[in-house]
């Protein structure tokens, strides 16, 4: 899957732009990187966190003691997202009010670090990202990949400046267009940015590793997976659910421990904070968790089907991807977990789990190899030599 690379005039100092809220903005960041040093481009990649860059101007930790990440994701963690549309809202005009100073940060730093080109994995901040680059590196190309299925407007991922847009579905190139973004600023990717673990052969004896984790070797299994934060939510799943669980609690040891101490009439596996999702998914026959663009890509990249709840608990830049999953037919989408254990025995059925995990089979996701030779021809477009502006 990694492509030949074309010679070089010189090393091309590409910085990418994340940040920790929800941890999929630094996964894919890191994903791309590895991507890029296997293939052997000329470039210098510079993973940026743009929480550390804006530290001193953020009026979340000023009020509450907390970064805006770390808010974000204790939010996850407990589940407070109901009304979270009106808490974007305000997030939003607290960002106005401060983009200025934003700018300011940002066109020192550019100034200093001097990229050939920027590439934003994150929301909100495209506009301070475009302007401050405008300003201080000019003809610096700035290109956002959007790590959602779709963009959640006004600004958030898509806004009304030059910048090119790498999106993951039609959906979201449509977005683009109607913005009055022109067709050669917007790339098409396959699909979202996953590890590239996910792609290698992992040759398992799904009996022997079941029974190694208590797991008897041919009963359905599940697998439960809200992020690395966990929720609460799985408590219910693990109580209304007869079936056989792997549920994974990421950093939330507590639930873990609560998994682990609950009584159940299936046999269960309880994991913490893990890197071997892979691993874990092969052992699986279905997947059960919030409907995040990364985990449900991982899930479907493995020929999971998912299935996942829509209410007004979900955060608003996921409730697309519960229509996109209908929509590829890959799963089922549940108003609210209470009417599991009934989604489990339809998901189940022999002709319904033949035609979810053939959808699912179906979807060839290579974005994360489909994006630098992207990136390369953003690169070439705009003629940059390394370490000076267009």
């Amino acid at each position: 899957m990694c492509t030949r690379v074309p010679k070089s005039k010189g090393v091309q100092k590409l910085d990418f732009i994340f940040f920790d809220a929800g941890g999929g903005h630094r996964a894919a960041a890191h994903a791309l990187r590895a991507v890029i040093e296997r293939q052997g481009r000329p470039w210098e990649v510079r993973l940026v966190n743009l929480q550390e860059l804006l530290d001193s101007l953020d009026v979340f930790r000023k009020l509450t003691g907390l970064r805006l990440q770390d808010l974000y994701n204790l939010m996850l963690k407990r589940g407070w997202t109901l009304g979270s549309p009106q808490l974007a809202g305000g997030m939003h005009l607290v960002i106005r009010m401060f983009h200025p100073a934003q700018v300011r940060l940002l066109r020192r730093f550019w100034a200093q670090s001097r990229p050939d080109l920027v590439v934003s994995l994150v929301p909100n901040f495209n506009r301070a990202l475009g302007e401050s680059l405008r300003r201080e590196r000019p003809g610096t190309p700035l290109v956002t990949v959007l790590t959602d299925l779709a963009d959640y407007p006004p600004h958030f991922w898509i806004e009304r400046q030059e910048q090119f847009l790498i999106c993951g579905t039609a959906r979201a190139v449509e977005q683009a267009r109607r913005l009055g973004h022109p067709a050669e600023r917007i790339f098409r990717a396959s699909g979202m940015i996953l590890n590239p673990r996910f792609y290698e052969p992992l040759e398992v004896d799904r009996a022997a590793e079941r029974r190694r984790l208590g797991l008897a070797p041919e009963r359905p299994t599940g697998l439960v997976l809200f992020g690395g934060e966990g929720s609460a939510v799985m408590r219910e799943i693990a109580r209304r659910l007869d079936t056989q669980l792997i549920l994974i609690c990421g950093h939330n040891r507590k639930l873990a421990e609560d998994l682990r101490a609950m009584r159940r009439g299936a046999p269960t596996h309880v994991e913490g904070f893990t890197k071997e999702v892979p691993y874990f998914m092969r052992l699986a026959d279905f997947f059960i968790g919030k409907p995040g663009p990364g985990s449900i890509s991982e899930a479907l990249a493995m020929k999971l089907p998912v299935i996942v709840e829509r209410n007004a608990w979900t955060l608003p830049q996921e409730r697309y991807n519960a229509d996109w999953i209908r929509e590829q037919q890959v799963g089922l989408v549940l108003r609210n977990f209470r009417g599991i254990a009934r989604a489990v025995e339809e998901l189940l059925r022999p002709e319904n789990y033949a035609r979810f995990r053939a959808h699912a089979a179906a979807l060839e996701n290579q974005a994360v190899f489909e994006i630098p030779e992207i990136l390369e021809k953003i690169l070439e477009s705009c003629e940059i030599s390394p370490s000076s502006a267009c």
